[in-house]
């Protein structure tokens, strides 16, 4: 079958977790042809993996670049008033009240996006309607109808707030993807190339969702300048978004227990949903023969604030004062965008006086020799899926210390120590009683490296994709009811 593989910010233009799902699964599965849909900032992005061979097309979809050619100028419609009004209700109002509106509210906001993408198809600008006067004003008068109790928005919330969402909604305005199947490698704007494909082609869809994306938009825009009326609109997108997705989807397959929860939470069909844990090849990540002779801590993964790596340093402080000699590697780059937390962190070891002992490595070119430099490898994110860092340090026999956020306590159980996020004394606790007890890190990295060849195997995870897609493909999509989530580990 041909299979549409779509993304954001990830592969094949960055390095990281999702992108490394991405690879594996197009050459894991190479009985299908891919194609790999990818949403980009500005469309200068340059490939950072190798194409394999059954990679039949990439596209690109750029959201925050230059704006889409003009149509040419009109007036909006009808049909943009009318899937407008209904966004802006399923924004400002998410759960009516009303008796008997319950189902009319979950499904409003879907209908909206349809109602949009046609307006698109039938030739209109959605770029220059969501920064007309119309769509001011109708946003002015919405506030005012359903929110009178808020503080006031102004025309220039209205402008800002317009502005961002319509560069999220650009994929309403691209040709939808033809392709026997199309699975989202998360939520979000992702989804909208999969909702476009499903109602012109009826395209059977997948949703995989690496962290939880909705939970990620609210800690990005926690600690934001914009105004309160921004923020509501803003998240209020974001949230209907993820509803509206896990209302089209054929078939959900969320990485973990915790994912799976969340997405229940939020409106998922327990009975289209099957976990799918990520999985490594524990060939490619060997135990090592020895570890290193001295004291140290490794980190692998983009430098990012969601990684949280300030506890992460914070902790190391306090391992060095009670572990001599002891070491803190950080492996890893900074995505575009990220120079000046990654700044921060140059900044913070030189205040905690660090430096020479907790070093930010860059890019590694092979993640076994990292894991294998250390004897204890950390994870202080505030928000993950299922990362891959943690099973892959775990198939080398390294002991784990990791923050306790998504999946990450599921994939570890008892072969690590999981603490609370943003507590930088109880990684510290944790890194300093693994770093001084050898039998200790022994008996953990024998037991981590047993779990990953019982649970997290990549062709445990490939097998699973693969009966996902053919039954999709054999039986129509409302017929697909896969056997239920796994069990959890």
């Amino acid at each position: 079958m041909r299979v549409a593989l779509v993304s954001e910010g990830t592969y094949p233009f960055a390095v990281g977790g999702v992108s490394m799902w991405c690879d594996q699964l197009i050459r894991g599965l190479p009985e299908h042809e891919w194609e790999m849909v990818a949403l980009t900032v500005d469309g200068s992005e340059r490939p950072r993996w190798d194409a394999p061979d059954n990679l039949a097309r990439l596209s690109t979809i750029p959201l925050w670049g230059e704006r889409p050619d003009r149509r040419g100028a009109r007036r909006p419609g009808r049909r943009f008033r009318e899937g407008f009004v209904a966004l802006l209700g399923a924004i400002l109002r998410p759960d009516d009240p009303e008796p008997g509106r319950k189902e009319f509210s979950r499904t409003r906001f879907l209908h909206a996006l349809r109602l949009l993408h046609e307006y698109a198809a039938d030739g209109g600008d959605l770029t220059d309607a969501l920064n007309s006067n119309t769509a001011f004003s109708m946003t002015l008068d919405a506030w005012g109808g359903l929110r009178p109790d808020e503080p006031e928005i102004t025309l220039a919330d209205c402008v800002t707030a317009l502005a961002l969402i319509e560069h999220m909604l650009r994929p309403l305005s691209v040709e939808p993807v033809r392709a026997d199947l199309v699975h989202s490698s998360m939520n979000g704007l992702c989804m909208l190339v999969g909702m476009t494909a499903k109602w012109r082609y009826d395209t059977p869809v997948v949703m995989s969702e690496h962290g939880m994306y909705l939970r990620e938009r609210y800690l990005d825009l926690l600690g934001s300048d914009d105004s309160y009326p921004v923020k509501v609109l803003v998240l209020g997108f974001h949230r209907q978004l993820a509803r509206a997705a896990y209302l089209v989807v054929d078939a959900l397959a969320p990485h973990g227990g915790y994912n799976r929860r969340w997405q229940l939470r939020n409106g998922a069909d327990p009975e289209r949903t099957w976990t799918v844990y990520n999985g490594v090849d524990p060939d490619e990540f060997p135990a090592p023969k020895a570890e290193p002779t001295e004291p140290a801590l490794v980190y692998l993964g983009r430098i990012d604030p969601i990684k949280d790596l300030h506890t992460l340093i914070r902790a190391f402080a306090v391992v060095r004062a009670e572990v001599p000699g002891a070491r803190l590697r950080i492996f890893g780059d900074a995505p575009a965008g990220n120079a000046d937390y990654r700044d921060s962190c140059q900044k913070l070891i030189a205040d905690l006086g660090l430096t020479g002992d907790a070093v930010l490595e860059g890019r590694v070119h092979s993640s076994v020799d990292a894991y294998h430099q250390g004897q204890v490898v950390a994870l202080t994110s505030i928000s993950e899926g299922f990362p891959y860092a943690v099973v892959e340090a775990m198939a080398c026999g390294r002991p784990v210390v990791c923050t306790n956020v998504g999946g990450v306590a599921e994939a570890v159980g008892d072969a690590g120590y999981v603490v609370p996020p943003r507590d930088s004394a109880a990684v510290a606790a944790a890194c300093v009683r693994l770093l001084r007890d050898a039998s200790l890190r022994a008996r953990l990295g024998a037991a981590a490296r047993d779990r990953v060849l019982a649970h997290f195997t990549l062709d445990q995870s490939i097998d699973a994709y693969r009966r996902i897609y053919r039954n999709l493909v054999d039986e129509s999509a409302a017929a697909f009811r896969p056997s239920g989530p796994v069990a959890a580990v």
